[in-house]
């Protein structure tokens, strides 16, 4: 291992049911541990069953904690745009509403910068035709572990999530 606790560095990410998304990042070397949770909102706890109303302003996200050294940043956001479509306002396929967005939350203006700069890259490069990236860039706020039977679901159900993964 080339990293310890103290050098990893930490990486949220919305692109609709956390289930699947945290499924892809777990793969991607590099990447120490992953946790599902809620972001963006406003209601202190939320539980699944409040972020599913669309009352409370939560995102479903994945946090990750990555060692720099083996996987860049800028890695971490080309896994962040292939598993989901971006051009898809507040949802991915069949799950609908604002606990669904694109959003990137980043830890530092560094982070923020080079996100911005992926997101500007991927929109000039036309992948996505006719389709204006619809991803919300903002700086992290108070993450809201989910309840443990969403940790790692993918795994715990024989890779299978219900949510296109």
């Amino acid at each position: 291992m080339t990293g310890n606790a103290e050098t990893y560095k930490k990486a949220t990410f919305g692109a609709g049911c956390f289930w699947g998304v945290e499924a892809a990042f777990i793969k991607v070397p590099g990447v120490v541990t992953t946790e599902v949770g809620y972001m963006g909102g406003t209601l202190k706890n939320p539980t699944y069953e409040d972020v599913c109303t669309g009352k409370t302003g939560h995102a479903e996200v994945v946090r990750i904690s990555y060692d720099p050294v083996k996987v860049t940043y800028e890695q971490l956001l080309d896994v962040f745009w292939s598993v989901h479509d971006p051009t898809q306002l507040n949802r991915q396929g069949p799950d609908i509403g604002t606990n669904y967005r694109s959003v990137v939350f980043y830890y530092d203006a560094e982070q923020g910068r080079i996100a911005r700069k992926s997101k500007e890259n991927l929109e000039a490069s036309g992948v996505f035709r006719f389709g204006k990236i619809m991803t919300v860039i903002m700086p992290a706020q108070e993450f809201f572990r989910a309840e443990e039977y969403h940790q790692h679901y993918y795994e715990k159900h024989g890779g299978k999530c219900g949510c296109g993964f």
